[in-house]
């Protein structure tokens, strides 16, 4: 299954109501990095499934949540554990360290 693309009618139920940990990317269609980690993203969303929720935002499509989570660079990776932020990082980081970032 690839990354879930995410709205803000989406966001709660998808992402803060989740079972499970959820991987959310902020990214937008004119970032350099975000597309150097795209597909990286996608990668991670068939390996885990099923144990981690990976999910895409679009900061230019979704304003309100980046205001929310004061996303203030993109790439930004979060993730949510019970609805609350476990971990958050920004810029395009190679694979293990987004495994690292989900698994710690």
């Amino acid at each position: 299954m690839s990354a879930l693309k995410i709205n803000n009618d989406s966001f709660e139920d998808e992402v803060l109501k989740s079972e499970i940990p959820v991987l959310v990317d902020f990214w937008a269609d004119w970032c350099g990095p975000c597309k150097m980690i795209g597909p990286v993203i996608e990668e991670i969303a068939e390996e885990l499934e099923g144990s981690v929720k990976v999910c895409k935002v679009n900061v230019d499509e979704c304003r309100d949540l980046a205001i929310q989570y004061k996303i203030m660079s993109i790439p930004t990776l979060v993730v949510f554990k019970d609805g609350e932020i476990a971990k958050e990082v920004s810029g395009a980081l190679p694979k293990d360290a987004i495994l690292d970032l989900i698994n710690n």
